[in-house]
């Protein structure tokens, strides 16, 4: 694993987007798992002459024996590009409906900001007039959770359904479903639904713990840069997004195989920062006498995933993480202004449909800009 410090505060980054080992096969934007072989000598089969054959065919014949069956071939998972039909449209409809919920979201929070103004108030107003209570376990939770950044407290929620998804992988009579629905792989028959699911699936503790600790650290930048809506949406579509890329990838060169893991997400948050703050200075978290920028940081990355992409290495989806990074960039340069910047008729039909008054032009819900 691999990860960076800013010299202002922790800044970690790429985990490696690190893997995990499953007793079933399976490992996402991290570990592809496949089938171990035995070692170990055997016997050669000696061949029968056709000759010897025909005449052994004859005398089971006469026997009344039945030749014996040769057992079938195992058939090989489907490999047709046929099959990423309905996850290409699964993609481009989540991500639309991402941003577009993202968009509804941003409106309605900017619409009851200012109630919530006066709600504060007033209830900064009671607990003065209340008798303070000592050692209030409930006060202390709430000054902790005041005292986070908002980026921290938007990612919170994503490292408890993590942490409740690792979880389930140790229950025994959840395995079956798990590897179906929590693990992506293009030969499976359910193709959509894990392609998001699978983002926040881990089997290891340590790929959770390292992919958790690198979005902590970056989630105050990112939230600053796009606010918790935008954010949420783009951390969603890119887990779908790099998944996608992931089982193009193994359907052409033929390694299928289940993956998990929440690396292709991450990498789309670590290239967008690196991409907006291409100066700012990194370190790698062990080694903090060794700093670097980020642009060189985010060009290594990229680099060291090609090659294990053109070179084939399995330890790593790279195909995933490599599509995670290239969204991520792409983003930051074009699809802000593309997608996020003209979402504001959307927003106008909600805002008529909210007042059922006539058209209006107010309620863009702010421009949201980097």
């Amino acid at each position: 694993m691999m990860a960076w410090r800013s010299r202002a505060g922790s800044w970690a980054a790429w985990s490696g987007a690190t893997g995990a080992i499953l007793p079933h096969p399976g490992a996402h934007r991290g570990f592809l798992l496949h089938n171990q072989q035995r070692c170990g000598f055997r016997k050669v089969a000696k061949r029968v002459e056709p000759k010897k054959e025909a005449e052994q065919g004859e005398l089971m014949q006469k026997r009344g024996v039945a030749p014996p069956v040769e057992p079938p071939t195992p058939q090989l998972p489907e490999r047709s590009f046929g099959r990423l039909v309905k996850p290409l449209v699964f993609t481009v409809g989540f991500t639309g409906c991402s941003f577009g919920a993202a968009a509804i979201w941003q409106y309605e929070s900017l619409k009851s900001r200012v109630q919530s103004y006066f709600d504060e108030v007033r209830a900064d107003w009671l607990d003065k007039l209340r008798p303070q209570k000592h050692g209030d376990f409930r006060k202390q939770v709430n000054q902790w959770w005041n005292s986070l950044s908002e980026g921290q407290r938007t990612v919170t929620g994503i490292i408890a359904s993590n942490a409740l998804v690792f979880c389930c992988w140790r229950i025994p009579y959840l395995q079956r479903t798990m590897v179906r629905y929590f693990t992506s792989n293009p030969a499976s028959k359910t193709l959509c639904w894990p392609m998001l699911l699978s983002t926040f699936s881990h089997f290891s503790l340590f790929h959770m713990a390292a992919n958790m600790y690198v979005l902590w650290s970056f989630s105050s930048s990112i939230v600053n840069m796009m606010g918790r809506e935008q954010f949420l949406a783009m951390y969603l579509s890119a887990g779908v997004i790099s998944t996608f890329v992931s089982y193009v990838c193994k359907t052409a060169t033929g390694r299928l195989g289940p993956s998990l893991g929440a690396s292709g997400a991450i990498m789309t948050v670590l290239a967008a920062v690196c991409t907006k703050m291409p100066e700012a200075k990194l370190a790698i978290i062990f080694l903090p006498m060794y700093t670097f920028t980020a642009g060189n940081a985010l060009k290594t990355i990229v680099a060291l995933d090609t090659a294990g992409l053109i070179m084939g290495w399995r330890f790593f989806d790279h195909a995933a993480h490599l599509g995670g990074a290239l969204f991520g960039i792409w983003y930051v340069l074009y699809g802000h202004e593309l997608i996020w910047k003209n979402r504001e008729p959307l927003v106008k039909i909600w805002h008529n449909f909210r007042t059922r008054g006539p058209g209006s032009s107010s309620g863009s819900g702010g421009d949201g800009s980097i």
